[in-house]
């Protein structure tokens, strides 16, 4: 007797991009014979929608780059019946049917055996007054890139852009106007920018968005936007205006889930799409992934979203398995998440202080924080550059899990967050990070690692070795009694100077402690904070109260730091001026001598760039390369004491490149009448 084939099955997905077309790819390796239809509204099934703004800058040069799968191909390779153009306005589930719109207007039904929801999310527009303006624009998708790109070659090198919203989309739209050459300012309701960031880690960012002539308005909405003849004027809720040739608003997105809101898909409260681990949602037979979909956080086990694209490709390649009889389970996000910020990277992952207090931990007594500033290779071989590394873990409970952690740095960054979400997805303790065996080669690495480091401070602070003073928390301290001993070098003082209670530098300190008063407790600064780790051993070993100032002189004058409203002008706004602001006969200056800072950390920049000075003559310029974010300002503040002349200061693929004129000879009448 002749089996009767069974029939195929016919699964549905609505959306494409990076949970539906995944998932579409999936089935079709899984189910050989099935019938897939794809339906997406716009013309583009799978585009990388993370590169957009990098296309708006010109970074990415063709249009083309960003499509990683056109219509064309996915079905001749994937044999799935893609249709553009067309939107599903309603889900039957009853009667198992979609309802469909086409571009030309035409409606008809599809009929389903399983069904995906992949709608995305859409940028969040609020109805504030004049935000309908064709000059106010948000960035979704291929055709809203096209459109911004058009404006930013309109208005290149003369024009002015305002970024409404500081999140990553914001950032990295900031950024890339401006390396069109635009002038831009960025407006952000909240204190700081990059909302995954602490403000100590997220001020990093904001100094060198300002470092590059992005003019920054914190902690401050925008109340109305009012096109007129010169553009748009963007009203802030302090009164302040900003005057515009075009708006980008980035302040968020929401899911795109109206279209089943008379449906039985269960929603919740923002209209995210409710799904369990296995990406079901409340109707049998209907699965949804990506930006829409309210899945969990895997370290509280508390529903969330998290609309990026690494957890939308594992939703839609788990969906499609479950789909096809396959049992597998969702764990969890836990927020990895990097960009580029001009020069820097900056990375996170898991819990930052913020949502740990919101959880109702507290500082000092459920959970502690190190922070470290190493380089990302060992500083003997060139180029090494430093990152500043924040690592948050418990101390209650499950002592030393580690619940969070950010990086931001110019090099090394990503393979360290990686590591660091590796970690956290383990369920992992500080022990953990002490014990890695990581890979080292003097261009790549150290032979203690960064994250091993990080692992060493926590543990060091856990068996009461080493107590860490935050910076932010110095002032209070200072007024209860708290004292600070300075264990820096003298010639550090000068382009660094701090008020502290004692001066004594590291290596004098075991001959001289009995200067310091044994009764008071002192907390120990240095550069970067592992000179004072040596000093506070020192001192609890004689008897002393000791305690280290976490991230050192580095992260005291990253505290102290403000964003600034001021933008530098459109790059040719003015024949004398590059992009950013620093005069084109600066650039041309030849240099008597170049010196190599990298690698080097306070006060080793300085010194060589001193000893180099020392050796060309009077009136003649020296260019120097550092990688030590500090040597920025300490340069040009090293150099102002010295009366020498910086005539020009800039940021280059992560390096700081300076150029000196020495004091004296016979340009010295010119630089005084230059205000040098």
């Amino acid at each position: 007797m002749e089996m009767k084939k069974e029939q195929a099955k016919r699964y549905v997905i609505v959306g494409g991009v990076a949970g539906g077309a995944t998932a579409a790819a999936r089935l079709r390796r899984l189910d050989k014979d099935a019938k897939i239809v794809l339906f997406e509204r716009g013309e583009h099934i799978s585009f990388a929608n993370c590169g957009l703004p990098y296309y708006v800058g010109d970074e990415i040069k063709e249009s083309e780059r960003l499509l990683l799968m056109t219509p064309e191909l996915f079905r001749e390779r994937f044999a799935v019946d893609v249709r553009t153009g067309s939107e599903v306005t309603h889900v039957d589930s009853e009667n198992r049917r979609v309802h469909v719109r086409t571009a030309a207007g035409e409606t008809y039904e599809e009929p389903y055996d399983a069904l995906l929801l992949s709608p995305g999310a859409k940028p969040l527009r609020p109805p504030i007054p004049g935000v309908e303006s064709p000059r106010i624009l948000s960035l979704r998708n291929v055709p809203d890139a096209e459109v911004l790109r058009r404006l930013a070659d309109q208005y290149a090198a003369a024009g002015r852009a305002v970024v409404v919203g500081g999140g990553f989309i914001g950032v990295e739209m900031a950024e890339n106007l401006r390396a069109r050459g635009l002038s831009v300012t960025l407006v952000e309701a909240a204190p700081h920018v990059l909302a995954p960031f602490d403000a100590d880690m997220a001020k990093i960012a904001e100094k060198e968005m300002n470092e590059n002539g992005v003019g920054l308005y914190l902690g401050d909405g925008v109340q109305a936007f009012k096109e007129d003849t010169q553009g748009v004027r963007v009203r802030l809720v302090s009164g302040r205006e900003i005057a515009a040739d075009f708006v980008v608003l980035a302040i968020g997105v929401s899911p795109d889930t109206d279209f089943l809101k008379d449906s039985s898909v269960a929603l919740g409260e923002r209209g995210h799409i409710l799904v369990n681990e296995r990406m079901e949602t409340s109707v049998p037979d209907v699965y949804a992934v990506g930006d829409a979909v309210m899945t969990f956080d895997r370290q509280t086990n508390t529903a969330g979203a998290l609309p990026l694209a690494g957890p939308a490709n594992r939703q839609g390649r788990l969906a499609a398995d479950n789909m096809t009889g396959r049992r597998r389970i969702y764990d969890g996000f836990i927020g990895t998440a990097i960009l580029k910020v001009f020069g820097l990277t900056a990375a996170a992952v898991g819990k930052n202080e913020r949502m740990l207090e919101r959880e109702g931990l507290r500082c000092g007594e459920d959970y502690r924080v190190v922070k470290l500033h190493p380089l990302a290779h060992v500083g003997y071989y060139p180029g090494a550059q430093t990152m500043t590394l924040k690592l948050l873990y418990r101390t209650k409970g499950a002592v030393g899990k580690i619940l969070g952690a950010q990086i931001v740095g110019t090099g090394g960054v990503k393979s360290r967050i990686d590591v660091l979400a590796t970690a956290i997805a383990m369920g992992a303790d500080t022990d953990f990070l002490t014990s890695l065996e990581l890979s080292y080669a003097p261009p790549f690495g150290a032979a203690k690692d960064p994250v091993n480091m990080a692992g060493y401070m926590a543990e060091n602070d856990l068996a009461g070795l080493v107590r860490f003073l935050p910076a932010e928390q110095l002032d209070a301290a200072r007024q209860a009694g708290v004292r600070v001993l300075d264990v820096r070098m003298p010639g550090e003082l000068s382009h660094a100077p701090f008020a502290s209670d004692a001066q004594i530098p590291l290596d004098e300190l075991r001959t001289r402690v009995r200067e310091l008063d044994r009764t008071v407790r002192w907390a120990v600064l240095c550069k970067v904070g592992q000179r004072a780790y040596n000093a506070a051993r020192i001192l609890a070993q004689d008897g002393y109260d000791a305690e280290v100032i976490a991230g050192g002189y580095t992260s005291l004058k990253m505290a102290e730091f403000e964003a600034s409203p001021d933008t530098a002008p459109p790059c040719g706004a003015a024949e004398s001026m590059g992009c950013g602001g620093t005069p084109q006969a600066a650039k041309m200056a030849t240099a008597a001598e170049e010196v190599d800072l990298t690698g080097l950390s306070c006060p080793g920049p300085l010194m060589e760039l001193q000893k180099a000075m020392e050796r060309i003559a009077s009136g003649d310029v020296l260019l120097a390369r550092a990688s030590d974010p500090g040597f920025f300002a300490d340069s040009a503040a090293w150099a102002e004491a010295a009366g020498h002349r910086m005539i020009s200061r800039s940021k280059e693929n992560g390096l700081v490149v300076v150029k000196i004129k020495k004091a004296g000879g016979k340009d010295a009448a010119d630089d005084a009448s230059e205000g040098g």
